[in-house]
């Protein structure tokens, strides 16, 4: 007998499957068990296929599942005598019809296979409200707990977030609506810059993407398109769309997209740059590669809206100095009243007398600085400055050696002259908090090296003496 189409094939299943239930009555399932039967994949007996990829399988006695593909082809083997296809079983099928073969199958080991679940279960989300929204006030004393100093920058910031998150919220305000607020930070290296972001990141738990604009070119040449900042935003909200269109986007190094002067080679990382960027400051819908920072045909796509996304740019622009002193000295004149020529040379925070003039003399484009209207710069540290951050902060890097000292019972003591010691070396190299971290590491290596052979220290005090290599801690044993 030969079933040459797969319709007569489910038409014989159908009436295997009429009189099996003619012969037993099958309970009805309760519905923990439908669950359980809808986690449970069927893979067909023959060629080990799981129902995912055959399709509708066909039950026979016994708990055993074939796929019709197999079934089409085991009836075509018997009408002309030829078993190649099931050879791998090991068993003698010739001359044995459909019934016999079904009686002697045994039930295949690990017949039902739980499915894997690839979907992980999301995070519940928390829709945003005006409640929950910290005000300004708020959000500075959050800051205050962890950062140092920069009270203006601070409160610019806190105020942008807040207003902004108002903005996400409400949408519409009596039907104004209202624009987004960019910011643009001006600061020396170590001003604390990326670590401000990163800090109001963590406090108001939103999702953050920081990106160098170093490595950002114009489409079609090597390096990565505008559109990768997106990508790194979207992978830090685990590919949720709508959570990425609420989070905050810090851009470092910003100045180094600045026109180029004087070349006469295309500038695809500079002037290019900024154009680029300036449909996803003001707000469009982008499509961004899902996982990866580079469009091509095997990266599914996804589109995002960058109109309730908060961008955040930051650079130290070097010799920018040098541009505000030649505005201000076009003042000077010849006289009793006259201005000094050095007179701005010793000012520390000339990098707050910026104005919008300055950035494009540097090689700002005017669309780019317009899509920041918030323009505010840092202070240089200072000495009293440096001093507070190795010791005040949350996370202060004194606190964090106390800490590791403590593991081992011992007790370690900064004496106040040992904290300006610090501070001044670190003024001396000029590269802002960042140095202090250099120089505490360099005369900490020999406390944390030779501490742990000796069981009765219990206090080393560090003093100023040993900062300047003058002299050695004072170590103090157990019990005095």
């Amino acid at each position: 007998m030969i079933f040459s189409t797969r319709n007569e094939v489910q038409i014989m299943s159908e009436e295997i499957n009429e009189t099996e239930l003619e012969e037993k009555e099958v309970p009805a399932k309760t519905t923990e068990e439908k669950d359980e039967t809808h986690d449970v994949e069927r893979y067909c007996y023959l060629c080990r296929r799981p129902e995912s990829i055959t399709g509708k399988m066909i039950t026979l006695p016994k708990d055993i599942h074939i796929c019709v593909d197999c079934m089409q082809r085991t009836m075509d083997s018997m009408g002309n005598g030829q078993f190649s296809f099931i050879d791998a079983t090991n068993m003698d099928l010739n001359n044995m019809d459909l019934s016999r073969l079904m009686e002697n199958m045994q039930e295949p080991p690990a017949q039902a296979v739980k499915k894997k679940d690839k979907k992980k279960k999301k995070k519940e989300k928390k829709e945003l409200n005006l409640r929950d929204i910290p005000a300004p006030h708020k959000i500075k004393a959050m800051l205050d707990e962890y950062v140092i100093g920069q009270d203006y920058a601070k409160k610019v910031m806190s105020v942008a977030v807040y207003n902004h998150y108002k903005r996400v919220v409400t949408n519409t305000m009596e039907e104004i609506e209202i624009d987004k607020s960019n910011m643009l930070m001006v600061g020396p290296t170590g001003s604390g810059k990326t670590y401000l972001v990163k800090t109001l990141a963590r406090l108001l738990q939103v999702p953050l993407a920081i990106t160098d604009a170093t490595s950002l070119t114009e489409a079609g040449y090597i390096g990565d398109d505008v559109e990768s900042v997106l990508s790194k935003l979207l992978q830090a909200a685990d590919n949720d769309v709508d959570e990425a269109e609420h989070g905050i986007i810090f851009i470092d190094e910003i100045d180094k997209i600045a026109k180029k002067q004087n070349t006469n080679s295309r500038d695809v990382s500079g002037e290019s740059v900024q154009q680029g960027l300036l449909k996803l400051l003001e707000g469009a819908e982008v499509e961004v590669p899902v996982g990866a920072t580079s469009k091509n045909a095997m990266v599914p796509m996804t589109t995002i809206n960058t109109k309730n996304i908060l961008f955040i740019c930051g650079g130290a622009f070097p010799d920018l100095d040098e541009i505000i002193k030649k505005r201000l000295m076009k003042q000077t004149s010849i006289g009793f009243h006259a201005d000094l020529k050095d007179k701005f040379d010793k000012d520390e925070n000339i990098l707050s007398r910026v104005t919008v003039d300055d950035l494009r003399e540097y090689g700002m484009i005017p669309e780019f600085l317009g899509r920041l209207p918030m323009v505010f710069t840092l202070e240089g540290l200072s000495k009293d400055m440096l001093v507070r951050i190795l010791k005040e902060p949350k996370n202060a890097i004194l606190k964090q050696y106390q800490k590791l000292l403590e593991l081992d019972e011992v007790e370690l003591i900064f004496d106040e002259s040992a904290l300006e010691a610090i501070a001044e070396k670190a003024l001396e190299k000029k590269t802002g908090a960042r140095a202090l971290r250099a120089i505490i590491e360099k005369f900490m290596l020999d406390i944390m090296f030779e501490i742990p052979k000796d069981d009765t220290i219990g206090r080393v005090i560090i003093n100023r003496d040993y900062i300047l290599n003058h002299g050695t801690p004072v170590i103090e044993l157990r019990g005095q």
